[in-house]
């Protein structure tokens, strides 16, 4: 070994690692997949060891580069555990912190908490990121996922944020022309506007009602991965649309959206999903409880339709 390795030359490595691929993590941090490569060639002559097998389409992890990624969580876990102290000394949070979340609960509710908690906290340095998928919080390298949804894997830790319930909507328009559905089962002769966004069962509607959990098959001419899509098509007439409260309640306030069957919703409540206990980081722990805070206000403001 000629040197002791740099750092950020092994975050680089550990970020490739991840994704298998130099474009990737170029993207990601905003630079060439050029630099990268030399990031990683500079790390390989510091090790004295090749850590990728590299091909045309991909990347692949070498026997020690294995071994030295797993070095390298245990590194940067220490390293952040240490900031973790020290900043829990001077009682302010600092450093990265990676956090995702879906897009319509993303953009309408997470992104402006993270303005603000950003404002309170400078030293962090906060990156969001939204998918219409779940992630693997270890795997990928996000610290927090703000999600909707109950279905939590058991290897996660989660804390509820606000109560929520997504509920069947339309606008007069589409009722006035289609007839309101007088049953759960009716639905299937319904435009349905279907989406698939995270763990959302793409055209199945799960739903409790006076009987318990009940199913229905649904289809319908426009389907989207976006709940704000749908939102807009339900006001636009197209169809029945499944969406939460905090969603829609404005639409239904203002009468552009009716409620549609309101004996049935779907339990959709908001979490803070983590993959480590909360004492063994202080910033993950301090926007933990921001987000309490921060759902619990708009609650007790009647904002956002959260119960």
């Amino acid at each position: 070994m000629n040197s002791l390795p740099n750092l950020e030359d092994l975050r680089v490595f550990v970020l490739v690692a991840r994704r298998s691929s130099f474009a990737a993590v170029a993207s990601e941090m905003g630079t060439s997949p050029a630099f990268v490569s030399k990031r990683i060639r500079l790390l390989e002559e510091s090790l004295g060891v090749r850590l990728l097998h590299r091909t045309t389409r991909r990347v692949a992890v070498s026997e020690d580069g294995e071994r030295v990624y797993r070095w390298a969580q245990h590194i940067f876990d220490a390293v952040e555990r240490m900031t973790d102290e020290v900043s829990e000394l001077h009682q302010e949070p600092r450093g990265q912190l990676r956090i995702v979340s879906s897009f319509g609960l993303g953009r309408r509710l997470v992104a402006p908490a993270l303005s603000e908690l950003s404002a309170r906290y400078p030293a962090l340095d906060i990156r969001l990121d939204l998918f219409d998928r779940l992630v693997d919080l270890i795997d990928e390298g996000f610290d927090l996922d703000i999600r909707i949804g109950d279905n939590i894997a058991p290897n996660l830790i989660a804390k509820p944020l606000a109560t929520n319930s997504r509920i069947l909507c339309a606008a007069p328009a589409y009722l006035a022309r289609q007839g309101t559905p007088g049953s759960l089962a009716e639905l299937a002769g319904h435009d349905c506007l279907v989406i698939k966004e995270r763990d959302h069962p793409f055209g199945l509607w799960r739903l409790h009602g006076p009987a318990g959990e009940e199913s229905v098959k649904v289809t319908g001419p426009l389907s989207a991965n976006n709940g704000e899509i749908v939102h807009q098509w339900a006001v636009d007439g197209r169809g029945i649309a499944l969406r939460s409260w905090w969603d829609v309640g404005e639409s239904l306030d203002n009468g552009r959206l009716v409620h549609v069957l309101p004996e049935y919703s779907q339990p959709a409540n908001i979490w803070a999903v983590y993959a480590a206990p909360l004492d063994t980081s202080a910033k993950i722990r301090v926007t933990v409880e921001f987000f309490r805070q921060y759902f619990q206000e708009r609650r007790s403001q009647g904002l956002d339709h959260l119960s």
